[in-house]
């Protein structure tokens, strides 16, 4: 096995330097995969990439169907409804290629996880969706079951803490960014105990599937719905309703990663990002309110810890506030209790920004305040003592200022594949025209 990936690696790089579009080669084996996903919540660019997971599951083993949504009214019911318009448009799927999965076997894979983000620590009980992404991993197989989170982390998290064994079967491809502001207690539980966990931690590449920052481009995200669904089946007809059509699929690359590429190579060139490992998640502690002088990485899980008075609560109650203004609106995450008079919280800024907050309490004598940060656009930053140390098989964006597309750290990995990978759909959303 390890001559045959040695063998196709060296292909991969010969096709990557001779052939300018569709230079990566399509995976050496069928990928077993799990999808963790928030569909139904506040973001619709699940639905968009669930219509381009469905119309390409004849590439894959699809294990599982977990709804994860740590934040927002998702569920299950949205990912049946998302099979429902499939079901629809399956006969035409069938006319090119025959490997796609029944309906009613997706429906037998999808699961309910945990609604709502973790407390402090990480964890709680389990979910239909922790225990089937548990029984999936420890499937017999001699692949890997490929777990692409498009989402929070909070059933992941609980897999692993139920069935720690786990973490040698199963490989994860996360979009974190925004996704690790809202489950940052799950993260900060993961790193801290499963470091040699494979995983692909992706907090900015991703942006650069739709950033129209780029070079002219043969197809952009904003017309190719006029161009290529509109008309394109009851998937299509659907799509319209999610940005009104235009291309976010912030989600996708986790599915390009294992279209094109190898995915044992996470530095290789793949559609869906090339990547760099890392040796530490940059953690930062405070026990004070911080200010103008203080610098964090973005997505750097920032830990405060007060002190205030001892109080009745059980530990990880809930009991006081960090309001964070969002646009003309405020943002409120819970912070904790953790007992004997100690409070804290985990909080990870998904962008550089000049972060304000407060600490709100209706408890006596609580320390509330106000503080502000400076966060900068290189993730992990400078090292910190805190910070969770790391195995050898967690990958994040790249570093290389080259590779940025813009303001957005290794964007260009992703962005470079665009058309090739626009143009290829294009191609499947032909398919779902009826004759």
């Amino acid at each position: 096995m390890i001559q045959i990936l040695k063998s196709f690696s060296i292909t991969l790089t010969f096709c990557f330097f001779s052939i300018p579009t569709f230079s990566q080669q399509p995976v050496p084996e069928k990928p077993r995969i799990l999808i963790s996903t928030d569909i139904g919540g506040t973001d619709p660019d699940d639905n968009q990439s669930m219509a381009h997971l469905l119309m390409y599951s004849d590439l894959f083993d699809i294990e599982g169907l977990v709804s994860s949504p740590s934040y927002g009214s998702g569920s299950t019911a949205e990912i049946f409804r998302m099979i429902d318009l499939y079901e629809k448009d399956l006969p035409q799927l069938l006319k090119h290629s025959s490997g796609f999965p029944k309906p009613d076997d997706l429906r037998q894979v999808t699961k309910q996880g945990r609604k709502g983000n973790a407390p402090y620590r990480g964890i709680t009980t389990s979910t239909e969706g922790s225990d089937w992404i548990i029984r999936c991993a420890k499937k017999v197989d001699a692949r890997p079951l490929w777990v692409l989170v498009w989402g929070g982390l909070e059933d992941v998290a609980q897999a692993l803490h139920d069935a720690p064994e786990i973490q040698e079967n199963i490989r994860l491809y996360w979009i974190g960014g925004p996704n690790k502001k809202w489950s940052a207690n799950s993260y900060a539980y993961i790193a801290a105990n499963f470091p040699d966990l494979w995983m692909i931690e992706v907090n900015s590449s991703y942006y650069g599937f739709f950033s129209n920052n780029q070079q002219p481009d043969v197809i952009k995200t904003t017309d190719y719905f006029e161009r290529h669904i509109q008309g394109a089946g009851h998937l299509g007809e659907d799509f319209k309703s999610y940005y009104n059509g235009e291309i976010k699929m912030g989600d996708t690359p986790s599915l390009l990663y294992l279209m094109h590429g190898n995915p044992d190579d996470p530095m290789g060139e793949s559609w869906g990002g090339s990547f760099e490992p890392i040796s530490r998640s940059a953690r930062v502690v405070f026990d004070r309110m911080t200010t103008h002088a203080d610098t964090v990485a973005f997505c750097s899980v920032i830990e405060f810890r007060l002190k205030g008075p001892e109080i009745k609560a059980a530990p990880d109650s809930i009991v006081f506030w960090m309001e964070v203004p969002y646009g003309k609106s405020t943002q409120t995450w819970p912070g904790y209790y953790l007992g004997d008079g100690n409070y804290s919280i985990h909080y990870a800024p998904k962008q550089a920004e000049i972060l304000k907050y407060q600490f709100t309490s209706e408890i006596p004598s609580f320390p509330k305040g106000a503080g502000e940060l400076v966060v900068s656009n290189r993730w992990p930053g400078k090292p910190n003592e805190t910070d969770y140390l790391l195995g050898s098989n967690w990958y994040s964006d790249s570093s290389d200022p080259e590779k940025y597309d813009g303001k957005l750290q290794g964007g260009k990995t992703i962005l470079k594949w665009r058309n090739d990978i626009l143009m290829d759909w294009a191609k499947r959303w032909e398919w779902l025209r009826v004759d």
